[in-house]
């Protein structure tokens, strides 16, 4: 897997043996020689990863990690500090600036090329959903901000078969986040889909923790589940293994409590970022085929719809009908009661709609007081029968509008079926926009069907 990777170093030899090492694996290599020049680069580049020297001039790796963190074009970049020395405050004051992992000089060549390619698949997912909201963006999905949980207890699942270390490590996490041990989520039925988090310790027997890794990593609701694994000090193998198969972080044992939190924290970050992510895109999404102001379909979803039902009817398959429904005299309602109460008027209509459909039909607003119904597999005179259900539901309640008036309002549609083998959906839609016309000519309050022969 190749990624683009910035080595940040005042010291020319030390970027220089950090560059021959992920060469010599063919990733693409950028330089940086002090935190400053670090972060001009990473807003230029847009690496993929960033191996960042914590004592440098001028700006040293701990703040520049921290800025570069705070900054929503390269908060998702995730960043590996380098430090001369194993001390654990370097550790804590790096991850609680952000970072993501750390390495010790002198480097070893194993644990470099494992961190990277473990980071570079966090980051290939960032980057996907980054591009899919862009996308959403320029065809004019309007982008909510999904609700922050940086802030709430992570459900954390523990699976250690060493009962009191899994006690241990449960009683470190416990106050900030809502921990559980294998034994307990077995019996209450909590799976891993159901956490933010798993712990698993590599020393496990009947589990075994590289298996699992590997397991999570296949299942569709667990894939991007992050993974913390627990490992001895004189298993490095099995440890950068894990990273191989999916795992996400590495703490070697003995467990430092803090550290432990930290990096929990760094990985249930980086867990909700990409939450967010999704959570923004799949609103954009939805909006973007959806009607802000009565709930229903839009035209652009209808379209699409339409055509593959369109498709498969001229193909032999199930014939499909369409209802095309106007709301009449809707300009008086707007003209005399005001624009408010023609809002309330299309809601409620919309949501007649949608309550008294079948679960296979497609209520969308056509534009205006305009709407249209799609109903599969339904012949021309079940639609018509359906069109008529409607309207008396449309026309036998009054509407509400305002500060508790009513208004009665009644609708006309026109119903038109395929006519295969070469149907189309604008002559669909024409066909039941005559019958419309000439349900409004012959009095409104009604339904037509087209004039089209079958055969």
């Amino acid at each position: 897997m190749s990624a683009r990777v910035l080595v940040v170093d005042d010291i020319e030899q030390n970027r220089k043996l950090l560059t021959d090492k992920l060469k010599n694996e063919y990733f693409h290599v950028i330089t940086a020689v002090d935190g400053e020049d670090a972060i001009e680069r990473a807003l230029a580049e847009e690496p993929d990863v960033i191996l960042m020297d914590i004592m440098m001039p001028k700006l040293n790796g701990v703040e520049a990690c921290r800025r570069l963190k705070n900054d929503p074009r390269t908060e998702h970049i995730p960043i590996v500090l380098v430090t001369a020395l194993n001390e654990r405050e370097d550790r804590l004051r790096g991850l609680g600036a952000g970072a993501d992992d750390f390495l010790t000089k002198p480097v070893n060549d194993l644990q470099l090329l494992s961190r990277v390619r473990a980071l570079t698949k966090y980051k290939m997912v960032a980057d996907e959903l980054r591009k899919r909201e862009a996308s959403g963006k320029r065809i004019g999905a309007v982008d909510i901000a999904a609700q922050s949980r940086a802030s709430e207890p992570a459900r954390i699942l523990v699976i250690d078969e060493n009962e009191r270390q899994a006690r241990r490590i449960c009683r470190y996490l416990e106050g900030l986040h809502r921990p559980i041990s294998h034994a307990e989520a077995t019996q209450l039925g909590i799976s891993g889909s159901m956490v933010d988090l798993m712990i698993v310790s590599l020393s496990n027997e009947k589990l075994d923790g590289l298996r699992l890794c590997a397991y999570f990593r296949s299942l569709e609701s667990t894939r991007d589940l992050p993974i913390l694994v627990v490992a001895e000090p004189d298993d490095e193998k099995k440890a950068v293994r894990a990273l191989d198969l999916g795992a996400s972080d590495i703490v070697i044992k003995p467990i430092d409590s803090e550290e432990l939190l930290a990096r929990v924290k760094t990985q249930v970050r980086k867990k909700r970022y990409l939450d967010a992510l999704r959570a923004r895109l799949d609103q954009s999404m939805e909006l973007a085929v959806t009607d802000q102001l009565t709930g229903l379909h839009n035209r652009r979803y209808m379209r699409v719809q339409l055509e593959s039902f369109v498709k498969r009817a001229n193909m032999g398959g199930a014939p499909v009908s369409i209802l095309l429904c106007d709301i009449d005299h809707f300009k008086k309602v707007n003209d005399i009661h005001g624009h408010s109460a023609g809002d309330d008027v299309l809601r409620e209509f919309g949501r007649r709609l949608r309550e008294n459909i079948r679960p296979m039909d497609l209520a969308c607003r056509y534009g205006g007081e305009e709407f249209v119904v799609i109903m599969p597999d339904t012949s021309q005179a079940l639609a018509q029968a359906a069109g008529e259900r409607l309207r008396q539901i449309i026309c036998e309640t009054p509407f509400p509008i305002g500060r508790g008036d009513e208004l009665k309002v009644t609708m006309s549609g026109g119903v038109s079926t395929i006519l295969p083998p070469e149907d189309s959906i604008d002559g669909l839609l024409k066909r039941a926009d005559d019958a419309l016309y000439r349900a409004k000519s012959a009095g409104r309050n009604q339904i037509q069907t087209e004039l089209a022969s079958f055969a």
